[in-house]
């Protein structure tokens, strides 16, 4: 007989949310089923319902994972942008990895169920820095630095652009005659336009 393994809490609910996350990433929301999680994780179904209740909950706290997840990883990239000048690549190419692996389907079908979201400013740090280093780049240059609401709202929709990309990319892009081939150089130009948007105006 094999022997249970006790964990705590905290640790038990990190292993089945870890879990969830791969299984979204793989299939989507409707992968996500307490016995699919249960049996990634090696435990029983009364198990995952006893940490979060109901699929429903498991969900909602998987979409707050995804969320935690990208705090650190934008943590990681403000980091690397204290060792010198800010390039937003990397920015926006953590929030696209991020909704590519399924949160943005996650996020809608949470959304179509009743479920919203309250909580407000996770890039507020993210464009808070991005002001100071315009502000101190345009001081250096001459050139007019853009406000903060202009910044504000360069992120805002960079944000939008990217966690609506895996739901409706394939059809605006269509829209405009571009096929597939035409994703990574939409992430390049938002990346060209953040780092416009922060170069100031000449």
């Amino acid at each position: 007989m094999a022997t249970r393994v006790r964990r705590q809490p905290d640790d038990a609910k990190r292993l089945i949310l870890e879990a969830a996350s791969k299984l979204l990433a793989a299939g989507g929301p409707a992968a996500v089923q307490v016995r699919a999680v249960a049996a990634e994780v090696g435990v029983s179904d009364a198990a995952v319902n006893h940490h979060f209740g109901t699929r429903e909950r498991l969900l909602e706290s998987l979409l707050r994972f995804g969320g935690a997840k990208l705090k650190a990883e934008l943590h990681t990239v403000l980091g690397a942008w204290a060792d010198g000048p800010i390039d937003p690549a990397e920015l926006v190419r953590t929030l696209s990895a991020l909704y590519a692996g399924g949160y943005a389907e996650l996020a809608l079908a949470l959304h179509r169920s009743g479920w919203r979201d309250t909580g407000s400013g996770m890039l507020d740090e993210v464009v808070d820095r991005l002001h100071a280093q315009a502000r101190q780049h345009c001081a250096a240059t001459g050139r007019t630095p853009p406000s903060r609401e202009a910044i504000q709202l360069t992120v805002c929709a960079l944000h939008q652009a990217v966690a609506t990309e895996p739901l409706f990319g394939d059809e605006f892009r269509r829209s405009v005659g571009l096929d597939d081939t035409a994703r990574a150089p939409l992430l390049d130009w938002w990346i060209e336009t953040l780092r416009a948007t922060v170069a100031g105006q000449g």
